[in-house]
């Protein structure tokens, strides 16, 4: 088996992700009722949690293979909230329960208040048909 070698940094994409729900947040908190912008977005964010937790673990792999177990625990508790949260995202989307999604997002909301947003950068194709996507996969 050969070695697989990443191109980017597991931060660096971590990073893009966490702007990317910042701004899906931030676009979902202006929009007054749910329409199918708002449900691409919130896939949106569940396939961002999902490209954010692959990178945590690589990041914890690389440590641990380094033997930095305490920087790797430490950085896997910082991270504990990601998969339980994506699954209820998942869930509400999933099983249509979209009376859930506010407070969802607003339990989700805290973790990427440190991302400062002057501009949207983000174009509106990244979650065009992100919903579709989500309910195509199993």
């Amino acid at each position: 088996m050969s070695r697989v070698i990443y191109t980017q940094k597991p931060g660096n994409i971590r990073n893009r992700h966490r702007r990317t729900i910042a701004e899906a947040l931030r676009r979902l908190s202006l929009k007054s009722e749910l329409d199918g912008e708002a449900k691409d977005l919130t896939a949106l964010i569940v396939f961002s949690l999902h490209g954010i937790a692959d990178t945590v673990e690589q990041t914890i792999e690389a440590w641990e293979k380094r033997n930095y177990y305490i920087k790797a625990e430490h950085f896997r508790q910082e991270w504990r909230w990601l998969n339980s949260i994506t699954d209820e995202l998942s869930a509400v989307i999933y099983e249509g329960q979209w009376a859930q999604l506010p407070a969802v997002l607003a339990r989700l909301t805290p973790h990427f208040a440190d991302v400062k947003i002057k501009q949207m950068t983000r174009e509106p194709t990244l979650w065009q048909g992100a919903y579709e996507r989500f309910m195509q996969e199993d």
